[in-house]
């Protein structure tokens, strides 16, 4: 085996074992899965604007879903506390914003910026970059779709939500399996088999 290969080997066996691994990446999987047919199926139906807007909207909820499935319940939790409440600061901005105005590219760059303001004025500056990208995508979704584009926060919100719930869940079964014994303790009297 060549060296660099041999340590790259060492330092993955280092870290981490395949079991917990293999087990994260399935649950992670599995909630995605579940996360984007839930919105494109059985949620699309309720308010189908186009199967594009379905689309985007599977796609935002596994975003979600991806940002808040950790590996442990503190950082799930935190996690999901950070993805909603600057989700949830930058809708409002981008709601307010696209029902008085259409999309601009300096509209894009004040929500941005006032964001940013309101979330370091208040000390939250670990919350700007999330609110940021969700402002980004928001805006830009409502240029490429621009009939009734204040629906967008609304519809985006909705699939946030799915996306987070999904994912503090899927994570807290598989911190449950995680602690669950893997082979059932035999106890056997000295007689028995």
């Amino acid at each position: 085996m060549p060296i660099g290969l041999a340590a790259a080997h060492f330092d993955l066996a280092k870290h981490r074992t395949l079991a917990p691994a293999a087990g994260h990446s399935l649950g992670l999987a599995l909630a995605s899965l579940v996360t984007y047919l839930l919105i494109t199926h059985v949620l699309a139906p309720i308010h189908e604007i186009s199967k594009a807007s379905d689309l985007l909207g599977g796609m935002w909820a596994v975003i979600a879903t991806l940002f808040v499935y950790r590996e442990s319940r503190r950082a799930t939790v935190s996690a999901a506390l950070t993805r909603l409440w600057a989700t949830l600061l930058s809708f409002v901005l981008c709601l307010i914003y696209l029902l008085i105005f259409p999309f601009h590219p300096v509209g894009l760059a004040v929500v941005i910026g006032l964001g940013t303001f309101l979330l370091m004025a208040a000390g939250r500056d670990e919350l700007v970059t999330t609110a940021a990208i969700t402002t980004t995508v928001l805006m830009v979704v409502a240029a490429v779709s621009p009939h009734d584009a204040w629906q967008q926060p609304i519809l985006r919100g909705v699939d946030t939500v799915v996306g987070i719930a999904v994912g503090v869940a899927a994570a807290a079964i598989a911190h449950r399996l995680d602690r669950a014994p893997y082979f059932p303790s035999v106890t056997t009297s000295k007689g028995s088999r």
